[in-house]
């Protein structure tokens, strides 16, 4: 049911886990797809029309891998999913956080969201559509984790501000999720952490990337085509939000 025949993505973070699953399904539904990554590039695969290494923490990085995206996508954008991120995995006290860790969160979590907006917005066609991945941590807080919970806490704010910024033209929208089985979260998972935490998920398991992917997708299609400024939570219950 949806297509995306013709439509052009930019998919940050796609060098693996959900990034990756997004923009695989995005190329499967029919889109022409660019992906981001930092440090990891993404297997060669013949649905991706291009990978495009940078910091996006930059203003000249950020510039640079929307520019290269573009060029290789041969136009202005339809889609952009901007999915890159941190989650330092030590449990840190803001007491003891030190400026080096708030100020690499945040570049990374924010500000790169922010540089990545403000290059790509000007080329998002109208009926375009922009998708944030945010985290439950931006909805309620995570402890000895606070720069990054309010990192994700902005970008939730982000996803409402620009909705109502770039209506009628784009749509702008989030996905929360909970627990993912990524690599970012192999820390918390080892030593029977994982089962711990799939007790305390209503629906009993980690989220896989493809069930984050999924929604990011119907997101993407025409099917969503009258929600904007709204954060779809993909956590299995853990985080109810009226």
């Amino acid at each position: 049911m949806i297509d995306l025949t013709g439509k052009r993505a930019f998919v940050t973070g796609g060098g693996r886990g959900i990034g990756r699953a997004t923009a695989l399904l995005l190329s499967r539904a029919g889109a022409k797809v660019a992906v981001g990554y930092r440090s990891r590039k993404p297997p060669v695969e013949a649905h991706i029309t291009a990978a495009v290494r940078g910091d996006l923490g930059t203003t000249a990085g950020a510039n640079r891998a929307v520019g290269e995206a573009l060029r290789a996508l041969g136009g202005d954008l339809d889609i952009l999913v901007i999915n890159h991120g941190v989650w330092p995995s030590d449990d840190v006290p803001v007491a003891k956080m030190t400026d080096e860790q708030w100020e690499s969160t945040r570049r990374a979590n924010l500000d790169a969201v922010i540089y990545v907006c403000r290059a790509a917005i000007p080329h998002i066609t109208e009926g375009g559509t922009i998708v944030l991945v945010g985290s439950t941590a931006g909805q309620r807080g995570e402890a000895f984790h606070t720069d990054y919970a309010a990192t994700k806490g902005a970008v939730i704010a982000m996803t409402k501000s620009l909705a109502v910024e770039l209506a009628p033209r784009i749509t702008v929208n989030c996905v929360a999720p909970g627990w993912v089985d990524t690599e970012m979260s192999a820390k918390p998972y080892a030593g029977g952490g994982r089962e711990r935490i799939e007790q305390t998920i209503p629906l009993r398991r980690v989220a896989s990337a493809d069930d984050v992917a999924g929604p990011i997708l119907f997101l993407c299609s025409s099917l969503a085509r009258h929600i904007t400024g709204e954060v779809l939570n993909v956590n299995g219950g853990s985080v109810l939000c009226g």
